[in-house]
């Protein structure tokens, strides 16, 4: 992470200490597992293993994220009043530190559930790990907002977090097939791997509240959250620069999460491979590993906004190419999939480092015209937008299968999958994806703070 280091340092961007920002950032270690693991084996898991047929799979996703729109702002309310009331928001992050149970409980389900019965059991304990998510990650990803740093300084602050973020993707993403049997995944493997993962969770999970204690201690802005409630959701709400990112930011959540839903599927189906899905995976993930410093850099060097609409660009470019399948030869079609992982870290830098320039704009605003908001209520928004994109993305996959008439099965069988259905899981793949992030990028041309931000924050 050195890299990461090597920056000016203007006078009203004071930079943070590097020991603390790899506290922070380890935090999101965990949080790495929980955004992976689901998104890449939980839809497979269901079809291909409980016997859930596609489309009620995706509901068993879909339904716990409706209550995230409503949880996670909540959540962001109780952290801003965590935060005027204590002077910080340490007691929320400390529930949140419960989430590795309910991670290993989402794969434990009981041998005799197949169908309708095992969907409730992943239903039940994936609403209980999303609520935990989001008393972990709201207040998380509030403390850019709640730091005395400029413009600049957010950015290095994110790029930090994304490279470990990354880290935690890439271990977890090649961790859990393996973990689970890989061609010969049986429920006691998903079990295995559930408990083995959530013990690397909590861990990662407890360095980064020390991590956010020693930040605070160093750089936090005396200037108190806002009591959030309905009032400040109201003022998020109408705040017309956060509108359009989180919009942007809905779009490109859905799709990520759409891909990553796919990954099993094209490797089984599409390549005829299913060990190429850790190869997939990788090529994914692991580029943003070496392009996050290179993503930084641009975002100095152009602005934000203008380096995460090149993001999203390159991403529906090589989504294309996904669509095409195997004619394309796999060398192309693994080269297609990296473009995507380096358009990924761009997608996760800069928009997480565009949010606290957009409260932080708030803030100010809110002190001249005394409609006070917290960083809380706007992170709770943000979070329940990436909640519902991850729940969006594996549900469009999944009605992309059964419209094609994909057949579900236990573990072990290999039904004979109909023409319909193999196209369905090509072109979910990636034609859909290009759509999405096309209308990603369209979405994000109307977000005009970043020139201002530049200059003044």
């Amino acid at each position: 992470m050195t890299g990461l280091d090597r920056r000016p340092v203007a006078a009203t961007d004071a930079a943070l200490p590097s020991g603390p920002l790899a506290g922070f950032a380890a935090g999101s270690l965990g949080m790495g597992v929980w955004v992976t693991v689901p998104g890449l084996l939980l839809l497979y898991f269901l079809t291909d293993v409980l016997a859930v047929g596609p489309w009620l799979a995706g509901l068993a996703l879909l339904l716990p994220k409706i209550a995230d729109v409503l949880l996670h702002p909540w959540v962001g309310h109780r952290a801003d009043v965590e935060q005027t009331r204590r002077g910080d928001r340490r007691r929320l992050l400390l529930v949140g530190c419960a989430l590795p149970l309910a991670f290993a409980a989402l794969f434990a389900v009981p041998g005799g559930l197949t169908g309708a019965p095992a969907a409730a059991w992943v239903a039940v304990f994936f609403i209980a790990g999303n609520l935990l998510f989001a008393a972990y990650q709201v207040p998380y990803l509030a403390t850019p907002a709640d730091l005395r740093i400029g413009y600049h300084e957010r950015t290095r602050l994110m790029a930090f977090r994304m490279v470990v973020l990354t880290l935690g993707i890439l271990v977890s993403g090649l961790l859990a097939p393996l973990l689970t049997g890989g061609d010969a995944a049986t429920r006691d493997g998903y079990q295995r791997m559930g408990v083995v993962l959530a013990v690397g969770m909590l861990a990662a999970m407890l360095v980064g509240v020390a991590g956010i204690a020693r930040l605070r201690g160093s750089a936090a802005d005396p200037t108190p959250a806002g009591h959030g409630g309905w009032r400040a959701l109201r003022v998020a709400l109408r705040d017309r620069q956060f509108r359009w990112l989180v919009a942007a930011y809905l779009a490109m959540s859905t799709t990520t999460h759409l891909v990553l839903a796919g990954v099993p599927y094209y490797a089984e189906y599409e390549l005829r491979d299913t060990g190429l899905t850790t190869v997939l995976v990788a090529a994914f993930v692991a580029p943003a590993l070496l392009v996050t410093p290179a993503w930084l850099v641009v975002a100095r060097r152009v602005g934000k906004q203008r380096a995460l609409l090149g993001a999203q660009g390159a991403f529906a470019a090589g989504s294309l190419v996904l669509a095409v399948g195997r004619p394309a030869g796999l060398p192309v079609l693994i080269g297609a999939v990296a473009v995507l992982g380096v358009a990924f870290a761009g997608m996760q830098l800069l928009p997480f480092s565009m949010l606290p320039d957009v409260i932080r704009a708030a803030t100010t605003n809110a002190a001249v015209d005394g409609t006070g908001t917290g960083a809380g209520t706007y992170t709770g928004v943000w979070t329940a937008t990436e909640a519902t994109g991850a729940a969006l993305g594996p549900y469009a996959y999944a009605l992309c299968l059964a419209v094609g008439g994909f057949v579900a099965s236990t573990a072990g069988e290999s039904p004979v999958q109909p023409d319909a259905a193999l196209a369905a899981v090509r072109y979910g793949f990636g034609l859909l994806p290009a759509v999405a992030m096309l209308a990603a990028l369209l979405l994000q041309r109307r977000y005009t703070l970043d020139a201002t931000a530049r200059t003044t924050t």
